[in-house]
């Protein structure tokens, strides 16, 4: 690490051992006594965010308003993972704001920015991003249906939208929403996006999705525009732009979910070491079972395999912007959300009945981690990117001579 990211790692360690390990059994209980259906946040995250920003904690994944780079950002994301429900946000480093305030800073007009991005930036209101569809496979976003059609000086909008995470938050107050406003043109200019205030006519959530039977906090909507009307100047950028805002909306987002999932594939290991020295079974700990210490070393290498894959990532963001690390974002997003599975079933594994219980985290972790396999791109998606890059790559005259027939053969 730079000098100045080892500080924020020091801090930020110190942070987590603090305040949010701590208030892991208050997020909990709040959200057990309202119940799956409640989509408040716990007051203990309120409090948090306010300790947060005085420490200097605040907006990391940012580097506009932290000065740090996505390398240097990288570990402290990984830190934030360990208590996924609470250190993201209390950071300010939550998904999908961060996206959307990365968003909004890139593509945003003076106005929309005073209007949404300084209350994003501030921790004063949350937002979503919707782009996926129940009715197409949004996994290819050309598919896209809901219209944004110019009516006057408006646009109007119909739709319908789902795993919009985040709009269940009675705080979420935007939602950056993807569709058709030519769908005569080529096909990738055919989307726009559009700020929809989360209270306009017409915006209808019909219901918050659960994961592995799960509800969380912020909730993940399906949602109907029905002739949802705004302003035309709510337009993001320009016409025909928002596949490729979306692009560079998902390229630092991406990262930023794998350097959070490495984060909760090593407090599956620890949990899964703390488990081993302490568990007696056949007259010996499980630590002694040779079964048992390989999957403890096979964690130990795919967590650290893919923590420098993800660096390499951010550190070509970095260098050469994120058009250059497409590929490699493709594939840390393809190998990252695998491990943390892995990672974790493992230790649900020796854990037993207890690791599917709500005793331990194991259950949650893996549930997010299982569905992270599907948002932000489907491993398919991702690994057809990688695919599709090595079969046009030209051949260099090494490969060319090791790949010549051998005329024993």
């Amino acid at each position: 690490m730079s000098a100045k990211a080892a500080d924020y790692h020091k801090r930020l360690s110190d942070f987590m051992v603090e305040n949010v390990f701590p208030a892991e059994e208050s997020y909990h209980a709040y959200r057990e006594e309202k119940g799956p259906k409640d989509h408040t946040v716990p007051p203990v995250v309120e409090e948090l965010k306010i300790k947060a920003k005085a420490a200097g904690l605040w907006n990391l994944f940012l580097p506009s308003e932290s000065g740090l780079t996505n390398l240097e950002y990288s570990p402290l994301a990984e830190l934030s993972g360990w208590s996924m429900e609470i250190a993201p946000e209390v950071l300010n480093c939550a998904a999908p704001d961060t996206g959307n305030m990365e968003t909004l800073h890139l593509f945003a007009n003076e106005a929309q920015r005073a209007q949404w991005l300084e209350p994003l930036l501030n921790g004063e209101i949350r937002s979503a991003f919707a782009m996926t569809e129940p009715a197409v496979a949004s996994s290819d976003a050309r598919n896209i249906e809901t219209t944004i059609l110019r009516d006057g000086g408006d646009y109007v909008i119909n739709g319908r939208k789902w795993w919009i995470t985040g709009a269940s938050d009675p705080r979420c107050k935007l939602l950056i929403t993807m569709g058709r406003t030519n769908p005569d043109a080529a096909a990738h200019q055919q989307q726009s996006m559009i700020l929809v205030p989360i209270d306009t006519p017409g915006v209808t959530i019909l219901r918050s999705l659960p994961v592995f039977g799960w509800q969380d906090q912020h909730g993940h909507c399906e949602i109907v525009f029905d002739n949802v009307r705004v302003p035309a100047e709510n337009l993001l950028h320009e016409e025909g732009s928002g596949f490729a805002i979306a692009q560079a909306r998902l390229g630092p987002g991406r990262i930023h979910h794998c350097m959070r999932a490495l984060g909760a594939a090593e407090r599956a290991l620890a949990l899964m070491i703390d488990r081993v020295q302490t568990r007696i079974a056949f007259g010996k700990p499980l630590a002694e079972q040779g079964v048992v210490r390989e999957s403890i070393a096979k964690s130990r290498n795919e967590i650290d395999q893919a923590r420098l894959l993800c660096e390499k990532a951010a550190w070509t963001i970095d260098k050469e912007g994120n058009k250059a690390a497409h590929v490699l974002v493709s594939q840390i997003k393809s190998v990252a959300p695998q491990v943390a599975c892995d990672v974790l079933d493992r230790a649900i594994q020796v854990h037993g009945g207890a690791g599917v219980s709500d005793d331990f985290p194991l259950a949650r972790l893996y549930g997010w981690h299982r569905a992270m396999r599907l948002f932000d791109g489907p491993d398919e998606v991702h690994m057809r990117t990688i695919a599709r890059a090595e079969l046009g790559k030209e051949k260099s005259a090494f490969a060319a001579a090791a790949c010549r027939p051998s005329n024993t053969l």
